[in-house]
């Protein structure tokens, strides 16, 4: 299996860093090859510009999403965007490690998915959910949060954290067809031990060593729906996601 890790953090050091170098080392020993796109380190440009394209459709008004397509067809997309397109497509599994900012991810990683993410290839018309284009392609979070685990129960102080990450889950994993395998999460991370840290670290490794077991969140398919997406009678009454 090829496996692609996106990393977001500022902080060479962090904890999510050693999430990151500790996933590199156990894929690679179960004889997996993994590539890395540490953001940061990249000086990964997060801004979604017209300067992403090297020909334009319409030069007189942007619309990001059509010139996408048009740039992917004529083979004009700016080189950063196309190099990480192609480790994207390459990949089998994407690992997506970041701390939460502002119960989402840090900008740098959201401009990622803005820029590569790209309509025409991994989305556009009725290619989503079961029919993205990235259908067959495994997706996961590895996060980092401070708070505490029952702050994140259904009943907690922030709410439900599947709800917290829905738009990550749902609405880019999933949406883009990704098979959407449960987050791994390292709570309180700021505040615990180094002991306490190991601990965690060790609980990723395991995590990591049963990727092939995991149950997969469910969402939506096309085929629950009619040629305008409503729902079918059979199926109202059992959406998922």
């Amino acid at each position: 299996m090829h496996i692609l890790i996106v990393q977001a953090h500022n902080e060479p050091q962090s904890f999510n860093a050693s999430m990151k170098n500790l996933a590199v080392e156990e894929l690679r020993s179960q004889g997996h090859s993994v590539e890395v796109s540490d953001l940061y380190a990249m000086a990964w440009n997060p801004v979604a510009s017209a300067a992403d394209f090297g020909s334009r459709a319409n030069p007189e008004y942007l619309t990001y999403a059509l010139e996408q397509r048009h740039n992917h067809v004529h083979l004009s997309l700016a080189a950063d965007i196309q190099g990480e397109l192609d480790k994207l497509l390459k990949a089998n599994l994407v690992i997506f490690t970041f701390p939460i900012y502002w119960f989402s991810m840090p900008a740098i990683m959201k401009g990622w998915i803005d820029r590569v993410l790209v309509s025409g290839v991994c989305y556009g018309g009725k290619r989503f959910y079961d029919q993205g284009g990235l259908a067959g392609k495994k997706a996961m979070l590895a996060i980092t949060i401070g708070g505490q685990p029952h702050m994140f129960d259904e009943d907690g102080v922030h709410g439900d954290l599947n709800d917290m990450l829905r738009p990550i889950l749902r609405g880019t994993l999933a949406y883009t067809g990704m098979t959407v395998l449960p987050p791994f999460v390292a709570y309180h991370v700021p505040y615990i031990s180094q002991e306490a840290r190991s601990t965690l670290l060790e609980q990723y490794r395991q995590y990591l060593r049963s990727l092939d077991t995991l149950q997969p969140l469910q969402f939506v398919s096309l085929k629950q729906f009619d040629d305008k997406l409503h729902p079918l009678p059979a199926n109202a009454a059992h959406m998922l996601g």
